[in-house]
């Protein structure tokens, strides 16, 4: 297994490298996304006046669509590991006119906040691919006051998510990435509900109610979904970066194996109370 501090550095680097490309897809991301960010907001049943936690935010813009349940008296604390998805984050925000919102980068394996100083916490695509994601749900324990709520999504079964296991299939065929460590961090780390169950509990939380959501992740051509998918993964600077025949040869691959008109992908979502 890799060095634990190597692969948070590792993973904060693509990140930074990756936020250019999430921040120029964010109108798309929030569309396809949206059946996950509105149950996830449901679920924290969010009211005037409560301080709630998006960790893992990216551009922020799922806690951003919360922002105006909690007012007045309320506020949302978007926070990333990356500083760089930290700035389009803040930089939505401006854009929509919130005046209660505070970004700040924010490690959730050990989140700068005292105990039980809010009420929810929001988590999308992030915990799978923290190192130690039991460290984190317990800090995320920690902050929730009692009864608080957390509502968060992972990345379901790879059989349901070809939109990531084909082009990261190529990419081990042609020998740009190495095939994933089956015990570190990763898309399909928490992909099974019942260790994803085991470790809220584990982490105190009570309430657990896990399900599956099915999203709509294609687009109107191959080449119109490829360069987006190359924008957003961190491994799509492999391929930029790539000889242009090898480039071509990657993508010639991955069009063969899916069909990006009717691609879809399935998420878990799960939501419990501290």
């Amino acid at each position: 297994m890799s060095d634990p501090d190597e692969q948070r550095r590792s993973c904060l680097a693509q990140w930074d490298a990756a936020s250019a490309g999430w921040g120029e897809s964010q109108a798309w991301l929030r569309e396809r996304a949206a059946p996950v960010s509105r149950w996830l907001i449901d679920s924290l049943e969010l009211a005037p006046g409560q301080r709630l936690l998006e960790l893992a935010a990216g551009p922020g813009e799922t806690g951003l669509m919360a922002a105006r349940l909690l007012a007045p008296g309320g506020a949302l604390i978007s926070s990333d590991q990356s500083a760089a998805m930290v700035e389009l984050a803040r930089a939505r925000a401006a854009e929509l006119g919130l005046d209660n919102v505070e970004c700040r980068v924010i490690n959730a394996e050990s989140i700068a906040l005292p105990v039980a100083s809010v009420d929810a916490v929001l988590c999308r695509w992030g915990y799978m691919l923290m190192v130690d994601p039991g460290a984190a749900l317990g800090e995320t324990r920690r902050v929730l006051r009692s009864a608080g709520r957390l509502a968060l999504a992972v990345w379901g079964s790879p059989q349901g998510n070809a939109w990531l296991t084909v082009p990261n299939g190529v990419l081990e065929e042609f020998g740009l990435i190495k095939p994933p460590d089956p015990e570190g961090p990763g898309v399909f780390a928490l992909s099974d509900p019942v260790r994803l169950r085991r470790l809220l509990e584990d982490a105190g939380f009570t309430e657990i109610a896990i399900e599956s959501v099915e999203l709509d992740w294609g687009a109107a051509s191959f080449g119109e979904w490829w360069e987006r998918h190359l924008a957003m993964s961190p491994s799509g600077a492999l391929v930029r970066e790539a000889a242009p025949d090898l480039a071509r040869r990657i993508a010639a691959e991955v069009a063969k194996r899916l069909d990006a008109k009717h691609l879809t992908a399935t998420s878990l979502v799960a939501a419990a109370s501290a």
